[in-house]
């Protein structure tokens, strides 16, 4: 192992969102790591010294210390490894509008989603019809572009991106990701295309799967 190996770890789970964007920003940077799988409903004591306010991961920890909050450590990430592919522009506007857009994908799209998987009935629909208006506001946002970045993959990116492992998810709940929102739709398939992302975020059909198990073991506990 190189000795970068040694000094970078993260405190990780395959199917958390926030994760997948520590996950991707490291790939990014062609950083090598250790990845410790944390078990959700069980954490370890290492979680509990990393991260004792929120208890959740992820939490990446380098040189021994601590970093908590998914956007944070990608920052992070950016200002230590500034040699390559940042993910945040120069100009002060341009970086205070893509933090803009990630603490709205952060506030919103994330606990919107998460709400209308987990609701039935009128709640479910009321999530819904507040998710597709986030979509089409970030469809607006991003427009002709390639990336919300404009021509590099950034900041938004990163912060959206894990959304996709979800989408046939949502499409069961009745969402046409394809049809009602065609640019974010062709954009997160050029994202995937990327390695970085591909490597990091789970096959959509996977996470649909594993989604459909987990309800059904749910039903039949109670």
């Amino acid at each position: 192992a190189s000795p970068m190996a040694d000094e970078i770890v993260l405190l990780d789970f395959w199917l958390s969102p926030f994760a997948m964007r520590v996950r991707i920003a490291l790939a990014e940077k062609g950083l090598e790591y250790e990845s410790r799988a944390e078990n959700v409903l069980n954490s370890s004591d290492l979680l509990f010294e990393m991260n004792p306010v929120q208890k959740q991961i992820p939490v990446l920890i380098h040189k021994s210390k601590p970093i908590c909050e998914s956007l944070i450590i990608v920052e992070y990430i950016d200002e230590v490894w500034k040699n390559k592919s940042p993910f945040l522009p120069c100009d002060p506007h341009q970086r205070a509008q893509a933090r803009f857009w990630a603490d709205f994908v952060e506030k919103k799209v994330y606990s919107l989603g998460r709400k209308m998987l987990a609701s039935t009935g009128e709640a479910q629909e009321a999530a819904k019809k507040e998710l597709i208006s986030c979509f089409k506001l970030l469809e607006g946002e991003l427009g002709e572009k390639p990336y919300f970045g404009g021509e590099s993959f950034g900041l938004v990116d990163l912060a959206l991106i894990p959304s996709y492992c979800w989408s046939l998810c949502f499409e069961e709940c009745g969402m046409n990701m394809a049809g009602e929102f065609p640019k974010i739709f062709a954009w997160a398939e050029r994202c995937m295309d990327r390695e970085s992302v591909a490597k990091s975020v789970p096959d959509r059909h996977r996470v649909y799967a594993f989604l459909v198990e987990l309800r059904k073991r749910l039903s039949t506990e109670h």
